[in-house]
């Protein structure tokens, strides 16, 4: 379970982020929906660590990691895939999945677990990262994420930019992946459609407010367009 407790979190002076709660429960996935502009990566960044929150607190399995580094925060099961379907560009598909697992007793293991999830990399190991598309390389992303074993995995609109056959194998992956158990997801996306499909819960942030949530599923559609007034 991750919660964020009353968190404001920003740049220099200014926060951006103004007093967001929410609870990712065991299991779940819960999706942060907004504009451009809302502080929706700011939010994600303050959570996995990589920016420090003026106040409020993020609890791990109800641990206080607010103070710990990101590096901590991963080694307690927190994994984090940041917008634009990053990877090591110069490095084949195998070698970008064994830097994660160099290292873990069932690192051999833990590979193979990420290529059943994303059965096209398997046919790509031998390609640079670099020459992958951008859904292959998103797919990429979220199986060197999965190979940390984390207990929840942070996304960062991981449909951006991505055909959409590739999305809905995300969204798939995604959703089972929760089903399974083990695994709780917080999920920053715009693509209502594929957030909703994939999320028990959903939040709309606007100007780093939450000023709307509901239960996912296709149906709150016109509840999160009406919040976003789109």
């Amino acid at each position: 379970m991750l919660e964020l407790v009353d968190v404001h979190a920003g740049y220099g002076r200014s926060d951006v982020v103004h007093g967001v709660s929410l609870t990712v429960p065991d299991d779940a996935v819960v999706a942060v929906m907004g504009h451009n502009g809302a502080g929706k990566t700011t939010l994600l960044r303050a959570a996995v660590g990589l920016l420090k929150t003026s106040s409020g607190r993020v609890v791990l399995d109800g641990e206080d990691v607010t103070s710990m580094r990101p590096s901590a925060r991963v080694a307690r099961g927190l994994a984090y895939v940041p917008q634009g379907q990053q990877s090591f560009g110069q490095l084949t598909t195998a070698e970008n999945l064994q830097v994660v697992a160099d290292g873990r007793k069932r690192g051999r293991t833990l590979i193979d677990e990420a290529l059943d999830l994303f059965p096209a990399l398997k046919d790509l190991l031998s390609r640079r990262a670099g020459l992958l598309s951008g859904g292959q390389r998103q797919q990429l992303a979220i199986a060197r994420a999965l190979i940390t074993e984390p207990r929840v995995i942070v996304l960062d609109e991981p449909t951006e930019g991505i055909q959409p056959s590739v999305v809905a194998e995300i969204e798939r992956t995604i959703v089972a992946l929760s089903q399974r158990g083990g695994l709780s997801v917080l999920l920053v996306e715009q693509h209502i459609g594929f957030a909703l499909g994939a999320a028990r819960t959903y939040h709309v942030l606007e100007s780093g407010r939450i000023t709307a949530t509901g239960a996912g599923g296709l149906g709150a559609e016109s509840d999160v367009r009406a919040a976003m007034a789109i």
